[in-house]
């Protein structure tokens, strides 16, 4: 009986066999409408700032050409995501009191950290642990769970531009886990403490916001209707069959 996590992947296993994690089946299941139209808008900006290396693209062909632009979005995702995963990292420090060395260009947005874990006396329990539940058969890594005025609360960080309510499915489903394991004991299943409330943290170069996400049991309860519709994907996908024939309806 293991939950195992894989960094690089980002993929976990339990007991032996694939799990989807949480922010998985939330992709999934929820459509992004924001998605397209800024992957539109990054190509144009792309285009935009940059004359001369559009130059050099036409230069490369047509075909190279698409290609290149096609990736512009993900790079800037990418970029990002580099850079929400540093902040996580330093979060993880920051929360227990450790001394922590800040690249500059990460130093606005780690001084708000720190101030808002200061103002609202924010003490962690638990630290980027992997959580798991059988029953509905998925996987998560949390933040952390830490307690404020006597309350546990079960907090995501959050770098994006800015924060959304799915944000509340994703820290209701970490709460609605059975077990937690710690790194490099991945066979040592331990009860999550009670959680009280949800909430994300929003760090931005201007500084950091505390926001809570809502009841958890209503969160939870929409989360496995979520579930369920990420299972059903390829189902969906393979309703349509093949062409029928007049033999096939009148045989």
């Amino acid at each position: 009986m293991t939950l195992k996590f894989a960094e690089k992947t980002h993929r976990y296993t339990m007991d032996g066999k694939h799990v989807q994690g949480v922010t998985t089946i939330l992709s999934a299941a929820i459509p992004k409408p924001a998605l397209p139209k800024w992957a539109a808008k990054s190509v144009a900006e792309w285009i935009a700032d940059n004359p001369e290396g559009l130059l050099n693209l036409q230069g490369m062909g047509r075909g190279p050409m698409i290609e290149a632009l096609k990736n512009v979005p993900w790079q800037e995702r990418d970029e990002a995501a580099i850079r929400g995963t540093d902040v996580h990292a330093i979060a993880e420090k920051l929360i227990h009191g450790e001394t922590i060395d800040v690249p500059n260009h990460l130093l606005s947005r780690v001084e708000g950290l720190a101030k808002l874990l200061d103002d609202f006396h924010i003490s962690p329990i638990l630290t980027e642990v992997s959580v798991g539940n059988r029953a509905l058969w998925y996987a998560g890594r949390l933040d952390t769970i830490s307690t404020m005025n006597g309350e546990n609360w079960l907090l995501d960080f959050k770098t994006s531009k800015g924060v959304y309510g799915e944000t509340g499915l994703q820290t209701a489903a970490y709460a609605g886990c059975e077990f937690y394991v710690n790194d490099n004991e991945w066979d040592i299943e331990l009860p999550l403490p009670e959680i009280h409330r949800i909430g994300v943290i929003h760090i931005t170069d201007e500084g950091s916001t505390l926001h809570e996400l809502g009841d958890i049991k209503e969160n939870f309860k929409i989360f496995r209707h979520v579930h369920y519709l990420a299972s059903k994907q390829e189902y969906i996908k393979n309703l349509v069959t093949a062409p029928l024939t007049p033999e096939e309806i009148y045989a």
